[in-house]
């Protein structure tokens, strides 16, 4: 057994680990139960199999095909989206959809059908998976496509790694002609302005995506600097603009976990303030690689030790439109009011492309993403509270950032929860999906256990 943790740091669990190699590999057969496992990059217990098996795919990081005529690549589940950048962008090509880290496997990426900041254009990543490979515990391989097996393609994607393991992956890219984005930087006074401006910038602008204030109260509510951009005609062609970062742990690193004394409320506002009024007001334009425009956060190593030892928890909710802007202000005040500062609040909007994935997360409206320290119960009644007014909005929370969701917020964010169920391998499980899919034990068992086995327990936590 091995102590592991997601990249909040929170909650820490012990499980074996079977490192993947080959694809053709045939899986393990070891007690308990079995799961994919990327980077680790999930912040919640998505990426977690307490008292199990997870199956690191990092191994499985070969490239098998690249057409770089008509920008489709196919490779291992464990390539990252780093090595494809790397392979496409020098030849014209981008990744379709990319979060806000580049160190993730493509595993993961249809694992989690990752979205970001051309949501309202471009929709999630699992649009742009062409075919995969689904390898089940019994031993059987099909490959899924929207016109083959389309059930358990749509199963798969944003199904969370339960469905079995995706070997490989074929991707469609998207044509670029620069590796540089014109970006604007436009100062918003509360979350009205913020609404206004960002609904305004998708017609003209294929990436956007805010950073919020969460302490401004009052009429400053949801005030932040919404960035948009996007990629830079020819005319920009071969100029000599520097990445600020280029691979993994190159740039500035956090080299100890910080105390946690060093976030609160004093310095995150002092912070926030200082990086609202660097714009004066105004907005600023300007030519920038894609990597700083993407990626801020990777040019900063281990940058989730700032959080300390006991790790953060990331709290992502979608609202519609309709109940956005009562249910985000209430979001953001009751967080202030907790004395519980967000270190990094982010704002952005969804579009009405739905995902081939069942499960996928996404839908149209607006998602703020939040990250608290963890101080324990405190933390822990916040996020809940925060939970709670997401469901009555009629919104959803994102698993793969969730660390605390309760069986029945999940049950109303994920409608098709039960039609996925039927096609779960019997082997595969997380942390995750048992918190949020309990079984009741049976009363002898519940007697054996003492007074704490009476809340609802996964049958298969127990070993």
């Amino acid at each position: 057994m091995k102590t592991l943790e997601s990249w909040g740091r929170y909650p820490r669990v012990e499980q074996r680990t079977h490192p993947l190699v080959w694809r053709t590999d045939a899986l393990p057969r070891p007690g308990g139960t079995l799961l994919p496992h990327g980077l680790g990059r999930s912040y919640g217990d998505s990426c977690l199999n307490e008292g199990g098996t997870l199956l690191l795919t990092a191994g499985l990081d070969k490239l098998i095909s690249f057409d770089a005529s008509t920008g489709v690549v196919r490779c291992e589940a464990g390539v990252t989206l780093d090595t494809l950048l790397r392979l496409a962008a020098p030849r014209g090509w981008f990744l379709p959809v990319t979060p806000g880290t580049k160190f993730v496997t493509v595993g993961g990426a249809i694992a989690n059908d990752v979205h970001g900041k051309n949501h309202h254009r471009g929709g999630t990543f699992g649009r742009y998976v062409r075919r995969f490979e689904l390898l089940r515990s019994d031993a059987s391989r099909r490959v899924c496509a929207p016109d083959e097996n389309p059930d358990w393609y749509g199963a798969t994607i944003g199904g969370l790694g339960l469905t079995g393991l995706v070997t490989w992956a074929e991707v469609q890219l998207k044509p670029i002609s620069n590796p540089y984005i014109l970006q604007e930087t436009v100062p918003f006074e509360n979350l009205d302005g913020f609404i206004e401006v960002a609904r305004a910038s998708e017609a003209d602008y294929e990436f956007t995506m805010a950073w919020v204030d969460c302490l401004a109260r009052g009429k400053k509510v949801g005030r932040g600097l919404l960035y948009r951009g996007n990629f830079a005609p020819p005319q920009f062609d071969g100029l000599p603009l520097k990445k600020s970062h280029l691979s993994h742990g190159v740039g500035l690193a956090v080299p100890m976990d910080m105390p946690a004394f060093c976030l609160n409320r004093l310095s995150v506002s002092a912070f926030n303030w200082l990086y609202y009024h660097r714009q004066n007001g105004k907005p600023k334009a300007q030519l920038t690689h894609y990597d700083p425009f993407f990626y801020p956060l990777d040019a900063i190593y281990g940058w989730n030790r700032i959080y300390g030892k006991r790790g953060f928890l990331q709290f992502q909710c979608v609202v519609p439109y309709a109940t956005a802007r009562d249910a985000l202000k209430e979001i953001l005040e009751r967080s202030s009011r907790g004395g519980l500062p967000s270190f990094l609040s982010v704002l952005k909007t969804f579009g009405d492309i739905p995902s081939p994935g069942w499960m996928s997360f996404p839908r149209q409206g607006v998602t703020l993403a939040m990250d608290f320290a963890n101080r324990g119960e405190k933390t822990w009644r916040l996020v809940e509270e925060l939970d709670k007014l997401t469901r009555e909005a009629g919104g959803a929370v994102y698993p793969a950032k969730d660390a605390r969701m309760s069986p029945e917020s999940f049950a109303a964010y994920f409608p098709r929860r039960d039609e996925f169920s039927g096609y779960l391998d019997p082997a595969f499980s997380s942390s995750f999906w048992r918190r949020v899919n309990p079984v009741t034990l049976p009363f002898s068992l519940e007697s054996e256990r003492g007074p704490a086995a009476t809340q609802p327990q996964s049958l298969l936590a127990i070993r």
